[in-house]
């Protein structure tokens, strides 16, 4: 019989709900040292870089086409104010993106060790 909790979402503990949070920049290398630097820091458990992504956007009036390099962080609510000021800092972008969204589920073991990775204190 299958475990009646199986199909439940997982709950981190109170405090740590896990965040994606995303952002770009135009070089493989810039990529990287905003991942490393965050996960240094404690500011996302891990981060994810993918091959270059096409984006369109206007910006000072203009239509832009680029390549860019999009990281994927995973961190909790508690950090996220400590990353996007890390990721502000450190980008040389003057508007960067950096957006975040929920993460509604995922297993507990993952959850956990996400939020573990971020405490800093």
């Amino acid at each position: 019989m299958p475990d009646p909790g199986a199909s439940r979402p997982a709950t981190p503990p109170a405090g740590d709900s896990c965040l994606v949070v995303l952002t770009t920049t135009d070089s493989a290398a810039k990529a990287e040292a905003l991942a490393a630097g965050a996960v240094t820091a404690r500011l996302a458990a891990c981060a994810q870089i993918s091959a270059p992504v096409t984006s369109v956007y206007r910006w000072e009036g203009v239509l832009r086409t680029d390549r860019e390099w999009q990281i994927v962080f995973k961190t909790t609510h508690d950090v996220y104010d400590a990353l996007e000021a890390h990721l502000r800092a450190a980008h040389d972008y003057d508007t960067p993106e950096i957006v975040a969204v929920p993460l509604v589920r995922g297993s507990a073991d993952y959850l956990a060790w996400v939020a573990e990775q971020t405490r800093t204190s």
